[in-house]
């Protein structure tokens, strides 16, 4: 079915781009070669005609005679280029790509108040991700690829399952925004990843720190927000073609979208399928419990999967209206490394070896439906924007079945089963009474409602509801000092559900007797919060050095895992139980962040101190519930301090180097586990890049080539029964380059990169396989193409 989609979509594509309008006139399009924009007063110039391109990037030259013809194109900040045409009644409108001049470029960058500009303005400390970086910087998944910034890292199990980590705070701490609506997942689990695909996306923005005031609750660390797409050009179409294969996974990846606008109305759509095998490791065995298992081919095997997902959105937009709905579905299927959960498979009869693309037990298989609206009117001064969205996200875990302590042999092999459904509405307006007020006050309501299934009981069935409301305002005191500051009050109710194991169990009586029971895992339960969450902060602009400085107070509400949970987590092999009695979490950060950008280099410090009044962990015990160690959730003050140093410099036209670094330090100051730091905190690390851009060999156009080489140090500052990781280090190389093989096309991309070249064994500390001895994946060779059309 997706291939034959798949192909109407792309056979649609080809009939759409023989189809040209039929006139005695040259019409043209001029767009950056790199991100397919429109480019404004481009001039196109021959002998005796001249033309400018408009703000969409168009061009008409009327009344000239039957010939042929060649324009020199030309823009400040491109490069020159050159067209012939036959001027014919029938010919067709000329496209044009430029591609950018460095040197002429910064000198575009300080007109006017740019986007750049904005965010300098703004005291919040942010890094804006380009389009351009996730083409160069690709990875197996989103999270995976941004981890290359400073600050941000995954928590990662197998080839295309991460989580976000900034700063050394995951899971629900981090809020992941895509088209203005929070992504509602099972994020809660180590073990599940991000249902979000990461082909198609033009702008990320990615908060260092307490969000809370825009985001609402769980933004306590930090959030990841996936911009909307720029609305195609009118009377427009185009599209691409992604390719991707790598080497250490054998995957092959296929990634297609179209997009195109028809006067007011426009649309967008892709297809995305990636299959994949076992990857392997710079290791022939695993030692985990004092088991040794040996990997064939270092295979590190039944972690092979497979995804396919799509999306279609469609818009209109006028003057003072902007409407775009988006609907996707992520669907995938992912296997487990085997001897991670539990020690059954030593007595499987699966031959996990027989082939490295299968997928056995144990797997999960996921599918995340999703529907968005984003309408924006315009009504004078004023702009109202609303959000509305709706996600479902069904998740099934499957495994051999096989008896646990009172648990008998179960029928089936579905171990868990969570269907989540999360409605979502946000309203807010932007209004600017004067040039130096900016206003924003809004709403944000959301409820979710969480069923489970499945023989395994970790989590209850619970509905939760919250609701927040905010108003910030930016305040110009002159055009380089900015003051922000904003207030936000959240309520949240979470109703969990009773639940008692299918299944009897022997407990002891006061008397002495025995009774088989049903034991009781979860209550019906209703619990409220609400909090105050507030922001303020300056931005000052000095030439080129931009100085901000924001302090907040942020709150999370408890999850249901941390407030209810009471079954075996098999993937971590640990019995967890929760906490009713738990508190919203509350945090207080500082954060400074001083940049300084010139044409020949730029450097950056991102310093924030942070405190933690009642920080929730899973905490290790003394007790046992049959034979696995029982961890309970519970809070403690946690004090935490570090931030991210940035440097590049351009050496030679040619040459570029950056340098990266960062550090956190997290203390816990009271509780069970005082004088320790937090589980997975990051190591200090630093990444040095050399970029170098050669010299054009026959049809490579702008060949660049990079090392990237990582350098963590050990990290001893861990939580017991956590181990310490060595320090490591690791090289990556990468060529991209471009390649006119379409006439009158954008270049096609083509990178390749190869990852761990020497292919060392490492140990990265906020991994989640690194509890079990299972190293980083080992050399990887990886080949893309991007086709435009």
């Amino acid at each position: 079915m997706l291939q034959k989609t798949l192909s109407i979509l792309l056979c649609f594509s080809l009939y759409t781009l023989t189809f040209a309008q039929n006139t005695f006139q040259i019409k043209g399009f001029v767009a950056d070669a790199n991100s397919l924009q429109p480019i404004e007063g481009a001039n196109i110039i021959s002998n005796n005609l001249y033309a400018i391109t408009s703000s969409e990037g168009v061009f008409t030259i009327k009344n000239i005679a039957k010939k042929t013809y060649t324009f020199t194109v030309s823009c400040i900040g491109y490069k020159s280029k050159t067209f012939t045409v036959n001027a014919t009644p029938k010919m067709e409108a000329i496209t044009v790509y430029l591609t950018e001049s460095a040197t002429e470029l910064n000198e575009i960058e300080v007109q006017g108040k740019t986007k750049k500009r904005e965010l300098q303005e703004s005291p919040t400390v942010s890094y804006v991700v380009s389009e351009e970086f996730l083409n160069k910087n690709r990875e197996n998944s989103l999270m995976q690829t941004l981890s290359k910034i400073p600050g941000v890292s995954t928590i990662s199990i197998g080839s295309g399952q991460s989580k976000p980590v900034i700063r050394g705070l995951g899971f629900n701490r981090v809020v992941v925004v895509q088209n203005g609506i929070k992504h509602e997942a099972q994020q809660w689990g180590s073990d599940h990843g991000l249902e979000i695909d990461q082909y198609g996306i033009e702008n990320i923005q990615i908060i260092k720190g307490a969000a809370s005031l825009l985001y609402g609750s769980d933004a306590i660390a930090g959030v990841v927000d996936i911009q909307p797409t720029k609305t195609p050009l009118k009377n427009s179409f185009n599209g691409e073609v992604n390719l991707l294969g790598e080497s250490n996974n054998d995957l092959l990846g296929i990634s297609a979208g179209i997009q195109s606008r028809k006067d007011s109305w426009f649309y967008r759509g892709r297809l995305t399928y990636r299959d994949y095998g076992d990857y392997k490791v710079p290791t022939d065995k695993i030692n985990y419990e004092n088991y040794i298992f040996e990997l064939d081919d270092n295979n590190l095997r039944n972690t092979a999967g497979k995804e396919a997902n799509a999306s279609f959105s469609i818009g209109y937009i006028s003057d003072n209206i902007k409407s775009e709905t988006f609907l996707s579905n992520v669907n995938a299927k992912n296997g487990f490394f085997a001897n991670a959960h539990g020690l059954e498979v030593r007595s499987s009869t699966i031959d996990y070896d027989s082939s490295n693309r299968d997928i056995d037990y144990p797997y999960h298989t996921v599918n995340h439906f999703k529907v968005t609206n984003n309408t924006s009117i315009i009504l004078n001064n004023h702009t109202l924007h609303l959000d509305l969205g709706f996600q479902n996200n069904h998740r099934e875990e499957h495994s051999e079945p096989s008896a646990h302590g009172y648990m008998p042999k179960p029928t089936n092999t579905k171990e868990r089963e969570f269907d989540k459904n999360t409605y979502a509405l946000n309203i807010r307006d932007a209004f600017s009474p004067n040039n130096q007020h900016d206003i924003v006050a809004g709403i944000n309501v959301e409820f979710q409602n969480n069923n489970i299934g499945g023989w395994g009981f970790l989590i209850p069935k619970y509905n939760r509801f919250t609701i927040g409301a905010f108003a910030y305002d930016q305040f110009e005191i002159n055009s380089n000092l900015h003051f922000l500051a904003g207030i936000r009050y959240d309520y949240g109710v979470l109703n969990t559900k009773s639940y008692f194991d299918w299944y009897q169990s022997k407990v002891d009586n006061s008397d002495g007797s025995t009774s088989n029971v049903y034991l009781q895992r979860a209550q019906n339960k209703t619990l409220d919060f609400g909090n105050i969450s507030a922001s303020m902060g300056l931005s000052y602009l000095q030439n080129n050095t931009t100085y901000k400085i924001n302090v907040g107070k942020s709150f999370r509400m408890p999850l249901s895992n941390e407030l209810a949970s009471d079954g075996v987590n098999y993937h971590m092999y640990r019995f967890e139980k929760g906490n009713l009695n738990l508190d919203p979490e509350e945090s207080y950060q500082l954060d400074i962040d001083i940049d300084h950008t010139t044409e020949l280099f730029s450097i950056g410090v991102s310093p924030f101190v942070n405190f933690f009044e009642n920080y929730i962990y899973l905490n290790p015990t003394s007790n046992y519930y049959e034979t696995l160690q029982i961890y309970e959730y519970t809070q403690s003050k946690v004090f935490r301090m570090g931030g991210e140093f940035r440097a590049s410099s351009t050496i030679t036209k040619n040459l570029q180097l950056n340098l990266s670094a960062e550090y956190v330090y997290s203390n816990q100051t009271n509780g069970a586990k005082e004088g320790f730091t937090l589980p997975f905190s990051p190591p200090l690390s630093g990444l040095f890049t050399i970029n170098y851009q050669l010299k054009d060999f026959y049809f490579l156009n702008k060949p660049q080539l990079s090392a990237s080489y990582k350098i963590a140090a050990s990290q001893s500052e861990i939580v017991p029964p956590e181990e310490k990781t060595d320090g490591y280090q690791v090289l990556n190389m990468s060529l991209v380059t471009e390649m006119d093989l379409i006439k009158n096309n954008a270049p096609v991309a083509m990178r390749i990169k190869l990852n761990n070249v020497f292919n060392t064994k490492y140990f990265d500390h906020t991994s989640f396989y690194r509890l079990i001895d299972v190293p980083e994946a080992g050399r990887n060779l990886s080949i893309s193409l991007t086709i435009p059309f």
